[in-house]
């Protein structure tokens, strides 16, 4: 869901990352310890050869996706995606996974969405899916609200923006209203509908899914047009693949750039080795606590929250996630400045891709 984050203004040492840890457990709550077994996230790591994914070979690694950056990208959308599938369709076994992202643009200005979206056109092993995010100016967490008359516009700017992508990929949905929300119903029983990333006035995302594989590649390309021919970052995410088959995929566009992210299993202390490993670039990122606010602070709402390390660029930092505001946006941050001990910044995560 859409949710609110903070990250330390200064970079931290691991020595510091550690005293954090250990307040934290000093306020009551429940904190990783140094030597405690842990799931991290690598994400965005450049490398130059899909191969120096063995250098992770010390630690277990789960849902490795290799990505594909295409930068400023030209072309036939339709032809780009076909050939990914039929490379898909070579080497694909029930755990592979293909998709492309591609931006397209609302055809005009609306209040409370920035006009880039993104869009996902995908194969698994069994069907293939459409996927739409919308970007919001602003983070209105699922609880929150917004005054009237502003309300209004963010209800009918998200049924334009889902109006516009629907009737270009021409799906069998309709964008409804209920309670102060946005919602979307399919009229079809063969293609699950799936509504996710919601903030306070609905879902920001929505994914049609097709036993067909290649019913959404021609919508697809309607929607990459909306971007008029401008050159595009692209980005494709490989999952569940041999090095053997990555290699195919490789030759499909010239001069990819590639990025890793995945999961792995280690412990807070093997943190400075992966940050290190992934230099110069790479970002690495693991859950400190978890804990309801209302322990801390019964006074406001009941918010559940996360404090985390993220390491890049050889630095630490700590990161806070909140899936709605205790207090009001001031209160709130000077009250978890007090919890960590650290001066924060608030710094949502940006959407796409």
């Amino acid at each position: 869901m859409r949710e609110h984050r903070w990250e330390t203004q200064a970079t931290l040492s691991f020595h510091d990352i550690l005293s954090v840890a250990n307040d934290l457990r000093q306020h009551g709550l429940t904190s990783i310890h140094e030597a405690k077994e842990m799931i991290g996230y690598i994400e965005e790591w450049e490398v130059s050869d899909p191969q120096q994914i063995q250098t992770l070979a010390p630690w277990a690694t789960e849902d490795v996706t290799l990505l594909h950056l295409l930068d400023n990208w030209q072309g036939d959308f339709f032809l780009l995606a076909g050939r990914y599938h039929s490379t898909f369709q070579t080497h694909q076994t029930v755990n592979t996974y293909c998709s492309i992202a591609h931006p397209w643009r609302i055809s005009r200005p609306l209040a409370t969405l920035l006009p880039e979206a993104w869009f996902w056109v995908g194969f698994r092993h069994t069907h293939g899916f459409i996927r739409i995010r919308v970007q919001t100016t602003d983070v209105v967490a699922p609880g929150e609200s917004v005054d009237p008359p502003r309300d209004r516009f963010w209800l009918t700017d998200r049924e334009e923006a889902f109006h516009a992508a629907i009737q270009l990929l021409d799906l069998p949905l309709e964008v409804i209203r209920k309670d102060d929300r946005v919602l979307l119903h399919s009229a079809r029983t063969d293609a699950p509908l799936f509504c996710s990333w919601p903030d306070a006035f609905g879902p920001c995302q929505f994914e049609l899914n097709s036993p067909d594989p290649f019913e959404f590649l021609v919508p697809a390309s309607q929607l990459a047009a909306t971007h008029q021919g401008q050159p595009a970052n692209l980005r494709v995410y490989l999952t569940g693949f041999s090095e053997s088959d990555l290699l195919d995929f490789s030759k499909i566009a010239p001069n990819p750039r590639f990025m890793y992210r995945c999961s792995i299993h280690c412990t807070l202390s093997d943190m400075p080795d992966l940050l290190q490993l992934l230099e110069p670039g790479g970002r690495v990122y693991a859950s400190l606590a978890e804990f309801q606010t209302g322990h801390l602070f019964p006074e406001g709402a009941d918010a559940a929250a996360i404090v985390g390390l993220v390491g890049t660029n050889g630095e630490f930092r700590l990161e806070i996630r909140l899936n709605q505001r205790p207090l009001p946006h001031q209160d709130t941050e000077r009250w978890l400045e007090e919890l960590v001990g650290h001066a924060l910044r608030y710094s949502p995560l940006p959407a796409f891709p």
